[in-house]
């Protein structure tokens, strides 16, 4: 008998995928968690930031300072600040040439509000790449957790609050890059820690640290092209911070020496220990666990620590103001870059701690928030104007646009958009038109007294004084 045929086998028709409505929103959702963490981040920051404003409560004179320079920017001149000396180039104080990318802004909106309001937006921007590198390494729900607690972390809502700095360009392109290293995007990382050289004098080394991690993780990964590029980069880095300290601010500077440079080595090293050391656990607890130190991004933290550290100012030493800012993303990345590796460790105790880890970080960051600026938030007080405010500034309006003004903090960010303003004690030898201070702690007892020993060949009326701010204008 002859064999039979064998009997095709037809495959049964496969069901087409169609569009899933439930899916293509969730990808939806997990694509636009990051924007929505920075939008939130930049509506409060945002809010923090110029409420402090409206209620005249800034603490010190860099908000003028860079206002004064960005407004020069904006004009098509040099930076020149006023506050820092008549005539004195703000590129003799801090090498910051990228804060020029705000004058078009500067120009339309003339106002220090300006400032404050981008500043709020490249801090949330910061959110974004953290949010969606974690996201993408841990999980969505993890990440949307480690976004949160970066934003809210105590560097940042400290930077948010204290006035305008040239770092708030630092925080999102440190952020960025991390997020392609994190993703072995080499070039990209590389690409975005280029401009840390134009944002302040000690960021190129922070770059350099950061393209050698790069130079370390692209060989292992298999990319050895990338490897010469990375050294590099750290190279120029390295070579820029040398020739900007000794070469670049000095030759803006009046002193022809950078005046920060001075501060270096002055202190012992153990002089403010017990600071220096809150401050490594501020910085290392909360934000992480202490499981950042178990990633090579952590050295990244080291050259801002070390300038801070040896400085013989103990301003620097503590958490408070914005120093901290640029270390926030690195060791929140740092925590990301190492959770993946804890949760697979053949002890279970880690396994577990890197488990609950990010929810415990978040818990810490909103804990903290209650006694930081964003907590203010849930205050009426934070939207209000108070009425000894608003007394103020009627006095303040009586000084002339284009006046010429000796003052102290309080009154200058609402004078340096529209006046030439000197610091008060000065102004070195140039007769201000008015002179208006914050006298409310009573340090000057006698304000007409005060203004003949400031400037003995003039004579100066009492105008008002209103809520402890006195004001005096040349006759």
């Amino acid at each position: 008998m002859p064999p039979t045929a064998p009997t095709p086998v037809i495959p049964a028709p496969v069901a087409a995928v169609g569009p899933s409505p439930a899916r293509d929103r969730r990808f939806l959702a997990e694509r636009g968690d990051p924007y929505l963490v920075g939008v939130g981040l930049f509506l409060a920051y945002a809010v923090v930031s110029v409420g402090r404003y409206r209620r005249m409560g800034n603490r010190s004179w860099d908000l003028g300072i860079f206002e004064q320079a960005i407004r020069a920017y904006a004009q098509l001149r040099a930076p020149i600040t006023d506050l820092k000396g008549p005539g004195y180039n703000v590129l003799g104080d801090h090498f910051s040439p990228v804060s020029a990318l705000l004058a078009p802004f500067y120009r339309m909106f003339p106002s220090p509000v300006t400032l404050l309001v981008a500043q709020a937006a490249l801090l949330a921007l910061s959110a974004v790449p953290v949010t969606r590198v974690a996201a993408r390494m841990l999980g969505r729900a993890r990440g949307l957790a480690l976004g949160v607690a970066y934003g809210l972390s105590w560097g940042l809502q400290n930077a948010v609050d204290f006035d305008f700095h040239e770092i708030c360009f630092a925080v999102p392109l440190i952020a960025f890059a991390l997020e392609a290293l994190l993703t072995h995007r080499w070039r990209a990382a590389l690409l975005w820690l280029l401009p840390l050289v134009l944002v302040k004098e000690d960021q190129g080394l922070t770059m350099a640290v950061i393209a050698v991690v790069v130079a370390i993780r692209a060989r292992r990964h298999g990319s050895p092209r990338a490897v010469p590029y990375a050294l590099a980069v750290a190279s120029f880095g390295a070579v820029a911070t040398l020739l900007t300290f000794t070469m670049i601010i000095p030759a803006f500077n009046t002193g022809g020496a950078s005046d920060y440079l001075t501060k270096v080595g002055g202190a012992g090293p153990f002089d403010g220990a017990d600071v220096k050391v809150r401050t490594l656990l501020w910085l290392l607890i909360p934000t992480s666990g202490l499981l950042a130190l178990r990633s090579p991004l952590l050295l990244a933290v080291l050259p801002t620590l070390a300038w801070r550290f040896v400085s013989s100012d103990h301003h620097y030493w503590g958490t408070d103001f914005h120093y901290s800012a640029v270390l926030m993303p690195i060791v929140t990345l740092a925590l990301v870059d190492a959770l993946p590796a804890a949760r697979r460790s053949p002890r279970a105790w880690l396994r577990s701690y890197a488990f609950h880890l990010p929810a415990a970080v978040t818990a810490a960051a909103l804990a903290l928030t209650t006694a930081l600026p964003v907590g203010t938030l849930t205050e009426a007080d934070a939207y209000r104007v108070p009425a000894r405010v608003k007394a103020v500034e009627k006095l303040l309006d009586t000084i002339p646009d284009g006046a010429t003004v000796e003052s102290n903090v309080g009154p200058i960010s609402r004078l340096t958009s529209r006046c030439r303003v000197f610091w008060i004690g000065r102004a070195k030898g140039i007769a201000p038109d008015y002179i208006v201070f914050n006298n409310t702690s009573h340090w000057v007892k006698d304000a007409p007294g005060y203004a003949r020993q400031l400037h003995p060949r003039e004579r100066y009326e009492l105008r008002g004084v209103i809520q402890g701010y006195v004001l005096l204008r040349r006759v």
